[in-house]
């Protein structure tokens, strides 16, 4: 099993059966080989987020491991990932194990399991659907766009009217149709490699 969680755990380890193909489908999905890992944990020792997380670093990569796949998808950690990659450059290994966390999400969203940490995830696509239509981010939108999908209507509105009479939220959106249309033939090419990558 994978070491015991740790105190500041809010929820239990899952029972699971171990899916042997589960690290192969990692390595496959990114290139990046988690057996390297020796568990020295230096990552969960300098991660500014592994305090909020149920699983530390080390723990959740030692779960891609053993093919703990329950454990992995239906965890907190990598959704309070900051990916400030303070653990991939710690690690004496080599291991990207921001990009692990990245893959993970990406396979939990692909497998339909609910993300734990809903605003994280709701955070992500408003940001690059706003992207997607402005070419760079617009902040007043991703606020308007934030808030409708959580609905936490007034949450932070003392703060971001503070911000709005500094001059740091602009109301209209910087606008460039070639910035628009580049960033959208991104956009469409990385679907277009996805769509190849599974087929």
């Amino acid at each position: 099993m994978i070491p015991a969680i740790s105190s500041h755990s809010e929820t239990p380890p899952r029972v699971t059966t171990p899916d042997a193909n589960f690290l192969n489908t990692l390595i496959a999905e990114i290139g990046v080989n988690a057996n390297l890992c020796f568990q020295c944990r230096k990552c969960s020792a300098g991660c500014p987020m592994s305090w909020a997380m149920d699983l530390t670093p080390a723990q959740l990569i030692h779960a891609v491991r053993l093919g703990m796949t329950d454990i992995v998808l239906h965890s907190k950690t990598m959704w309070l990932c900051s990916a400030c990659e303070t653990c991939t450059s710690r690690c004496p290994q080599e291991v990207d194990i921001a990009k692990i966390m990245d893959a993970c999400k990406i396979l939990a969203v692909k497998r339909g399991i609910k993300p734990q940490v809903s605003s994280v995830h709701k955070f992500n696509k408003a940001a690059l659907f706003n992207i997607k239509w402005f070419g760079r981010m617009y902040e007043l939108g991703l606020i308007g766009d934030l808030k409708i999908r959580t609905r936490d209507f007034l949450k932070d509105v003392g703060l971001g009217i503070k911000m709005f009479l500094k001059g740091k939220l602009a109301i209209i959106p910087p606008l460039s149709l070639s910035r628009t249309f580049t960033t959208r033939r991104i956009f469409s090419k990385v679907k277009a490699k996805e769509k190849a990558h599974r087929s």
